[in-house]
């Protein structure tokens, strides 16, 4: 499995607050979408994430994103090391994505950029 990167997840009360600082800082546009009920925008290596908070508490019990080739090659090499697939893979608007927690109880979301 090639980890490509990784995105930093940041829950923000109002993301037109957020969004032009962390666009200045990133040098870069956001990129946005909603999933969920959530507003998320995408900016560099950050994910800025607003909505409801019942949404936004399981959204800040996973650490980070990671970027992968293959989200499928992601799971099977995950399963063999002992990490419980949580939800996926599934489309998302950027790709695909799961969730996975490592055997040490942190929880990580993969994707990848496969239609």
């Amino acid at each position: 499995m090639d980890i490509l990167g990784a995105t930093l997840r940041v829950c923000v009360d109002d993301l037109e607050t957020a969004v032009p600082f962390y666009e200045r800082l990133a040098g870069g546009t956001a990129m946005r979408f909603e999933r969920g009920g959530v507003q998320v925008a995408a900016v560099g290596c950050f994910l800025l994430m607003s909505g409801p908070a019942a949404e936004l508490e399981v959204l800040r019990k996973v650490a980070a994103t990671i970027a992968v080739k293959d989200v499928e090659e992601a799971r099977q090499v995950l399963s063999e090391l002992g990490a419980h697939i949580v939800a996926g893979p599934m489309a998302t608007p950027a790709g695909r994505n799961l969730i996975a927690m490592h055997p040490d109880g942190a929880i990580y979301e993969y994707v990848d950029r496969q239609a």
